[in-house]
């Protein structure tokens, strides 16, 4: 049997993979951050798992639709953030979101995003320590102040919002030259000398428990019952349409305490509630009925408006929602519109002019680039079907993530020196080429690695190495083969140079047979599975596929080098003598032997 096509020239075979490496590795270095390390998952480098557990209004159990919905806005808000190596997955009734790296605290933002509702403000008041002041003037549809940053610094409402130019904005006019409305209390004084606090970190309702203990009297309601019972109480009060309850409502809710309306408002309604916790000038609000769903807000993007040198968010609503929103700014012109997620006001700009046409407009104020996206990216995704709360917050240190990286690199070395002391022991000298071919593979995976961490956001973590420890085992199986099928030859009377091209071209036969049967493995396993389970999948079929290249590309043209060798001929070099004394024997007992020679 002559020699498979291409072995002839196994030195332009290596001069292809040669190339192959300098153009990844010129990828590496030349291009993105030139950063040479990959991204590492939480595993390795620390970060933040949050369990979310889905609520529904009557305690029943969440659809699978709509934990599929939930996490599909979840992982969008996500990516909108530029959050890389993050993953949302359902685990059961819950959610389970991941965020590597120093990106915890968006994590456990992206927790609370529930429902969005667009309602008309009513009335508004001021607060210090999450109550209403006393003597604070209700500021009804009155233009707020704005704070510097939202929300990374906690902050309030825009102050001002207008279609999106050609003509530019139009200035919100003086809160004093806009009446209340009917339902506002009388304007009072400021209390002289009341101190106002500090901003607070931002703190979602959703970190805190939603079920408080339940107070004597209740000890026999579980903890389910609670909860339903301090929704249902809620409802009763700050969702009444009463104007008498709604004023006692407004001078009794404590915006400091966690909200069990929290995603559990009825939009039908009108609603008492406050600024997202940890605002700079809170607020507590008397909301008209919602008017529009979040779910209508088609896109929402931050921007910098250059001709006034201030970063804007510009909306764009669906179809259904561009009419409600004409309507909705027709009526509201020189007041105040909330947008409300989790039943609190995370921003409330004045509509300056309306009604506004075509579903687009445009919030500005005293944004910073941070902030303005951190909005759009509220305002763009925070529309879940379903609210949760967190049950489990995670915090994996980076300390506990160097460690882990460490026992899995010292576990990828002590499996590579051991197959290498295999491969010597066994095949002498030729465990040195497949020594050669491991290394070359091991640097072909770690550059693709690195620029898939770059384009596709690939991190690689615990499960991943363990891929490419099992990669390693793989790769050398395929050296096994290939030697023993020289061995086969050789047992048949063939010389050590005719008996690699022969041997070869059985081996790559059953190599690529097995290799084909792993990546359909590895393949169907990224399909079904989740989690990390998908990095241990991605990275076995990235081995498997390279596992083939450096096969024909490496290990094939450094044993056709050797066959045509003298030294490596020898028997004590390759460990091939043994095969030889057998075909002899063969021979000297009538056994008839094939040609030895090519």
């Amino acid at each position: 049997m002559p020699p498979s096509q291409g072995s002839a020239h196994p030195l332009r075979l290596l001069g292809v993979y040669a190339a192959l490496l300098a153009v990844i590795y010129a990828l590496v270095f030349f291009t993105g951050d030139n950063s040479p390390t990959p991204k590492l998952g939480i595993d390795l480098q620390g970060g933040t798992r949050v369990t979310l557990t889905a609520r529904t209004p009557d305690g029943s159990k969440p659809s699978q639709d709509s934990l599929r919905k939930a996490q599909d806005i979840i992982e969008s808000r996500v990516n909108g953030l530029g959050v890389s190596g993050s993953e949302v997955l359902i685990d059961g009734d819950n959610l389970v979101i991941t965020v590597p790296g120093d990106d915890s605290q968006q994590a456990r933002s992206l927790a609370t995003t529930a429902k969005l509702y667009i309602r008309p403000v009513l009335d508004a008041k001021q607060t210090v320590n999450g109550k209403i002041a006393t003597g604070t003037a209700g500021t009804g549809t009155g233009t707020p102040q704005l704070p510097a940053t939202l929300p990374t610094d906690p902050a309030a409402p825009p102050a001002t919002e207008a279609p999106a130019p050609p003509a530019g904005d139009v200035p919100a006019p003086p809160a004093g030259d806009v009446p209340a409305p009917p339902a506002a209390e009388p304007p009072a004084a400021e209390v002289p000398g009341a101190d106002v606090p500090a901003p607070q970190p931002r703190v979602f309702p959703a970190q805190a428990p939603t079920s408080p203990p339940a107070p004597p009297g209740n000890g026999n309601l579980t903890t389910q019952e609670q909860a339903q019972k301090e929704i249902a109480d809620a409802k009763a009060t700050r969702q009444s349409t009463d104007p008498t309850v709604q004023q006692a409502a407004m001078l009794a809710i404590d915006c400091a305490k966690p909200d069990p309306l929290a995603g559990n408002d009825d939009p039908t309604l009108p609603l008492v509630t406050c600024s997202i916790p940890g605002a700079e000038n809170p607020e507590v609000y008397l909301l008209g009925p919602s008017r529009i769903d979040g779910q209508e807000i088609k896109d929402a993007s931050a921007g910098l408006n250059s001709q006034q040198a201030r970063h804007e968010v510009n909306l764009e609503f669906k179809s259904g929602g561009s009419d409600a929103w004409a309507a909705l700014t027709g009526e509201m012109v020189n007041k105040r519109v909330a947008f409300v997620l989790d039943s609190r006001v995370v921003s409330a700009p004045v509509v300056q002019q309306g009604p506004q046409q075509g579903g687009r407009t445009t919030i500005s104020g005293s944004f910073t680039a941070a902030s303005s996206k951190e909005l759009a990216n509220t305002l763009k995704y925070g529309s879940l079907p379903l609210s949760f709360q967190t049950s489990e917050a995670e915090t994996v240190s980076a300390t506990l993530g160097l460690s882990s990286l460490r026992a899995g690199l010292l576990a990828g070395a002590i499996g590579l020196a051991v197959v290498l002391l295999y491969c010597l022991a066994y095949y002498r000298m030729l465990g040195f080429l497949a020594g050669f071919s491991l290394i070359a593979a091991g640097f072909a995976v770690y550059g693709i690695i690195v620029l898939l961490g770059r384009w596709i956001g690939f991190t690689l973590d615990l499960a991943g190495i363990a891929g490419l420890i099992i990669g390693i085992g793989l790769t050398a199986d395929s050296f096994v083969v290939f030697f023993e099928r020289i061995k086969d030859e050789m047992r048949e009377g063939r010389s050590f140079r005719s008996a690699v091209p022969r041997g070869w071209a059985r081996a790559q036969r059953t190599n690529l047979s097995g290799k084909t049967v792993s990546l359909i493995a590895s393949v169907v396993l990224y399909i079904l599975a989740a989690g990390q389970v998908k990095g241990f999948a991605f990275t076995l079929g990235i081995t498997t596929v390279l596992d083939v290249i450096v096969l024909y590309l490496v290990t094939a043209p450094l044993m056709m080098l050797a066959s045509r060798s003298p030294w490596w001929s020898k028997p004590s070099v390759n460990g091939l003598g043994a095969m030889q004394q057998i075909a002899r024997e063969r021979g000297a007992g009538g056994v008839p032997v094939k040609e030895t020679s090519r």
